[in-house]
Order: C-alpha cells, then sequence, then structure tokens
C-alpha cells in the first residue's frame, strides 16, 4: 500500500477545484459540509434526467432507480464493515436521531438511565435528554473544562445496571478529540447497555469500519462526506429488532425501513452510490486491493496520515498565540482536522476578516453550545472553526496560517 495520497489525482475527482467561482479561495469550513465528489453529482444528475419516477416498478426506469437505491445501500454497509438491512437513510443526522429517540422513549421505562456528554453537537444530545420527559433519568458524562477531553474513568463511575443506552460522539465538532469508541463501548456493554455513536464529525475523515469499533448505533451525515445531503444510520439488528417499529406498520418487518418514517429522498439515496465509486477509484488508484471493508480501512489511513501532517503546524502556530485559547488537543494524532479557536472578539468576525483572505471557514456557536459552554467560552462571540479533510493541500494550510497571522 503507497505511503502517501496522490493529491493531484484526489482534487480531480472534485468539480469544486476547477468551478472558477470558487478560484483563488481555501476551503476550511468542510465540518458544515464537504464538496461533492463527480461520482456523487454524476449520479445525482442521472437520476433526475432518467430514472425520476417511483422506484421498484416493472418498467425499466422505476427498475433501475430501485437498483441504484439498494446498490447504495449494500456497497455503503459492506464499506461499514455492517450487514445491508442494518443501514438506512434518512433526510438528517438530527432527524435520525429524533426518531431513535422516540423508539427509546416507547422502549425504556421509568427507573432506567441513559448517559449523554456535554461533548457533543446537539444532534446527539438535545433527542436524548428529553427522554425524561417520560421518567427515563438522564446522566451527563462531562468534559474537562480544560481540555475539552471525556475520561473513561469518570464513565464507570455513572455506569450501572440501570443504564440502558451511552450516547457519545466519535468526534467533537468542537474539541476535535477522537473519542476510543471501541473502549468506551466496551465498557458500556459491559454494564449491559447499548451505545449509540454520533459519527458526523469523524465520517469525513475516512469511512470507520462500525462492526470492528462495535457501537449499536453509528450516525453521520453524507454531505459532510462528499456525498448528498443525507443521514445515514446503522443499527445493529439485535438492537433494532428490540426497538418498536417507528415507521408504517406494513414495514415493521424490514429493518432498513423500521426507523424512517417519511419515504426516503430516491434521488440523493441512489446518488450515495457515487461515494463508494470514489473510495474505489482512490482504492484503485494507489493500488490497494482486498474486500471493501479492507480497501476502505487503507482509504481511511491515507486520509488520516496526509491531514495530520497538515495539521500540527496549524496546531503550532495557534498554540503559539498568546492571545487566543486553542481548543482540545495539541497534538494531530489525536484530533481530527476540526480547530476551534476561542477569541477575545467574536469568532464570526474573525471569520469574516479571513474571507477577505480567500480563507473560507466559520464563526459561531455550530449547534456545539453545552461544550462551549462546559469550557467557559462566551457563546454570544463563539469561537472561530477552520476544517479541513483529505482534498486541502500543504499550500492552503500554508496560506491559512499567512492569513491568521494577519487576522489574530
Amino acid at each position: 500500500m503507497p505511503d502517501q495520497l496522490d493529491l493531484e489525482f484526489v482534487r480531480a475527482q472534485f468539480p469544486a477545484f476547477s468551478e472558477p467561482s470558487l478560484a483563488g479561495q481555501a476551503f476550511f469550513e468542510n465540518a458544515g459540509g464537504s464538496y461533492a465528489c463527480a461520482p456523487v453529482i454524476e449520479r445525482l444528475e442521472r437520476f433526475y434526467r432518467q430514472r425520476k419516477v417511483q422506484p421498484y416498478g416493472p418498467y425499466e426506469a422505476s427498475r433501475l432507480g430501485g437498483e441504484e437505491m439498494d446498490e447504495a445501500r449494500t456497497r455503503l454497509a459492506a464499506m461499514l464493515g455492517v450487514e445491508t438491512e442494518e443501514l438506512s437513510f434518512g433526510p438528517s443526522t438530527t432527524q435520525n436521531t429524533y426518531v431513535l429517540a422516540q423508539a427509546f422513549r416507547e422502549w425504556l421505562g421509568k427507573g432506567d438511565a441513559i448517559v449523554v456528554t456535554d461533548q457533543d453537537h446537539e444532534a446527539n444530545s438535545g433527542p436524548w435528554r428529553r427522554l425524561a420527559e417520560a421518567g427515563i433519568e438522564v446522566r451527563e458524562w462531562r468534559i474537562d473544562r480544560d481540555t475539552g477531553l471525556l475520561r473513561l474513568d469518570e464513565l464507570h463511575t455513572l455506569l450501572d445496571d440501570r443504564v440502558r443506552l451511552v450516547c457519545f460522539p466519535h468526534c467533537s465538532n468542537i474539541v476535535g478529540a477522537v473519542n476510543p469508541v471501541t473502549e468506551i463501548t466496551a465498557a458500556a456493554h459491559a454494564s449491559g447497555a447499548f451505545v449509540c455513536v454520533d459519527g458526523v464529525s469523524y465520517a469525513p475523515h475516512g469511512f470507520p469500519n462500525v462492526g470492528t469499533l462495535g457501537p449499536d448505533i453509528y450516525l453521520f451525515s453524507a454531505y459532510k462526506t462528499y456525498g448528498p445531503h443525507q443521514g445515514i444510520m446503522v443499527i445493529r439488528k439485535e438492537l433494532g429488532r428490540l426497538l418498536p417499529n417507528q415507521a408504517h406498520w406494513f414495514n415493521a418487518d424490514v429493518l432498513y425501513k423500521r426507523f424512517t418514517p417519511a419515504g426516503p429522498d430516491h434521488a440523493q439515496v441512489a446518488a450515495s452510490a457515487g461515494m463508494a465509486d470514489y473510495y474505489d477509484a482512490l482504492a484503485a488508484h494507489h493500488g490497494i486491493e482486498g474486500t471493501p471493508a479492507k480497501r476502505t480501512a487503507a482509504v481511511h489511513d491515507l486520509f488520516r496520515a496526509h491531514e495530520t501532517a497538515l495539521l500540527q503546524p496549524v496546531l503550532d502556530f495557534l498554540a503559539s498565540r498568546n492571545s487566543v485559547r486553542l481548543i482540545g488537543p495539541r497534538e494531530a494524532a489525536a484530533k481530527a482536522p476540526t480547530v476551534a479557536v476561542d477569541l477575545p472578539g467574536p469568532g464570526a468576525e474573525a471569520a469574516a476578516e479571513l474571507a477577505r483572505h480567500g480563507i473560507m471557514a466559520g464563526g459561531g456557536d455550530f449547534y456545539g453550545s453545552r461544550p462551549l459552554q462546559a469550557m467557559g467560552v462566551d457563546l454570544k462571540k463563539g469561537v472561530l472553526r477552520l476544517s479541513f479533510v483529505h482534498y486541502t493541500t500543504r499550500a492552503e494550510t500554508d496560506r491559512l496560517i499567512d492569513a491568521l497571522d494577519a487576522v489574530l
């Protein structure tokens, strides 16, 4: 396997890098949504041009549309190391989580407890916390105020035989630290609890092998993994069969339909197969072979190696500035390239200044009000957030550092 990602090949797969309206700008707001790869765009356009009919019918356009939707589910599930029926699509991760929380509301009883964190994006916090209205005890696994990290030993103090569910992020969209999913899942399972992992902020940096990691639920957003605006969720069979059906009664026996009460967006589901096309193209170009899960793991490692090398200089620069507070780990290997900075002034103002230097970034709370409050950050000014992915170049991160030097 090669030890370096071919950036020229990578960027050739993204039409955004040849788009005149985006020329001269470096994209550092990927945590809010990444550029779409060409196979996704091509599949979406083809579906709307040729197959925009009710799928799974007997005529050709309908049959092909249904086959493409099934293809997306089948290929993505294989990449994630789970069974095809364990993967489903929904309009967004937030809505998927609300549906799941409603299923748990019906399934849990008074006296049962769940664990949530204050490191999460609100999508994996608010819906679960509302279970308190049904008499469910909500226990909070709190981050360290200074580091923003979750400590596994503190989780152990929250676990007992009443805890039925533990919810936490694979990676916080504010702190950026990569949490040890396997270890946390093992601790929760040992106490008899199921596990729900929000992978929205991690999956853009390489699809994980959910089967190996072990959580019972894994959620992420395709529009942040180079695809269309869909929420993707994995629910393992054991849990999926236990929870009450949230869809039409006649779909109760189909696992991937049980937690999607609304009809799917046919075109976007079909276009999601383009993400698998992209990974396959990367694997073939870099000489990577094996099962879909093994190829995906190798591409994941290429992504992370490239991102880590680019991230460390950015972290070092920000850590050297006494006027700012760098949130989360300062070692790139422990962090995804999502960097939040607490400034003397509003993060949005700094982002506006960076835009004048051709840097596309964001400022605000990014639905991460709970971790920001826990770390003493003023929500009125929020933070500056800088986020990139594997298609970012060294020249772009160097340009970011120069712009930060001028702005800060």
